[in-house]
């Protein structure tokens, strides 16, 4: 299947070319970190044109707490309006998000304010082009979908305390449908050790094996994407997250890949119908250290009768 085409049209918004299901979603997300002390963060926002309202926040964990009231911060409305007149590429949401183009599909001022409590001020810069999706078993479906990785730098404050950025991390994009009655359980798993080495795995959609949906590697700077791998975790035996990780397959190219990664930290995410167990991953990629994110998503009802039946096993 041939790519789609990422152009700086892709900055805006697609809302006139979308249809009007009520399901009809576009994302904006950047991810940030600093691995060293376990912080991980995101911006996030999701847009349901055809309703008139974003979502999203901002979201700050370290190795503290795992609970989203219990992490250092988190901001996660569900149902704000979109501001008339702003496009994406120079925006203020009222979830405390703001985005300014700087540099079209390559650099990106990002901000959060909430008075008191949290004041972001970064700036992406992409490290690669924005790379598409070609594959739909994975958990973005018929979604329109773009990743790139870049590097993030610029101060957080949080709760009165100053803290420099300076990582390599991700962003994406998509439009679509995306409706809350239909989760699924799936991977969504990055890491980067630097601009030439990174990679981007999505798992089948509902398909415990783990195998890969999509996704890709760049290896010593020359990008394809995986037709094939496995991703294998271990898992916490009394809370059930991802502990450990190893990710093993062949990208179109007809290169290996492997990757190793244990947990600095993590958050769970309840995103309506499903959770996202999110971790700070230290990664070992094809040889080279770096971090990363392992999204572990389940449909609430799963995640539960998981955790159930490991709590009978332990009696």
């Amino acid at each position: 299947m041939n790519a789609p085409l990422i152009t700086p049209r892709d900055d805006h918004f697609h809302f006139d070319e979308m249809s009007d299901r009520w399901w009809i979603t576009e994302t904006a997300w950047f991810s940030f970190c600093k691995p060293e002390i376990g912080l991980g963060g995101w911006l996030y926002s999701m847009f349901r044109p055809n309703i008139g309202t974003v979502a999203g926040g901002c979201w700050i964990w370290d190795d503290t707490a795992v609970q989203p009231w219990e992490v250092p911060y988190y901001a996660n409305f569900s149902a704000t309006r979109i501001p008339e007149g702003q496009p994406l590429t120079d925006i203020s949401l009222p979830t405390g998000v703001r985005i300014k183009m700087v540099e079209p599909l390559t650099s990106y001022d990002l901000g959060f304010e909430d008075e008191g409590r949290l004041s972001v001020n970064l700036r992406f810069d992409a490290c690669m082009p924005p790379r598409p999706l070609t594959k739909k078993g994975g958990a973005f479906k018929t979604l329109s979908h773009f990743d790139q990785f870049g590097r993030v730098h610029g101060t957080i404050t949080l709760h009165g305390e100053v803290i420099d950025i300076d990582c390599l991390s991700m962003r994406d994009r998509s439009w679509g449908p995306r409706p809350e009655t239909r989760p699924g359980k799936s991977a969504y798993v990055s890491g980067i050790a630097n601009p030439v080495e990174c990679f981007l795995v999505t798992t089948q959609w509902n398909d415990p094996s783990g195998t890969f949906a999509s996704g890709f590697q760049t290896r010593d700077g020359v990008t394809a994407d995986l037709v094939e791998g496995v991703r294998t975790v271990e898992r916490c035996p009394d809370h059930g997250w991802v502990t450990r990780i190893d990710l093993r397959g062949r990208d179109a190219l007809g290169r290996d890949f492997h990757a190793t990664g244990r947990r600095l930290s993590g958050i769970i995410i309840n995103r309506h119908s499903f959770i996202d167990s999110n971790t700070l991953i230290e990664w070992t990629i094809n040889g080279h250290k770096g971090h990363g994110e392992d999204q572990d998503m389940w449909p609430v009802h799963d995640w539960s009768a998981f955790r159930r039946a490991a709590r009978r096993d332990k009696r």
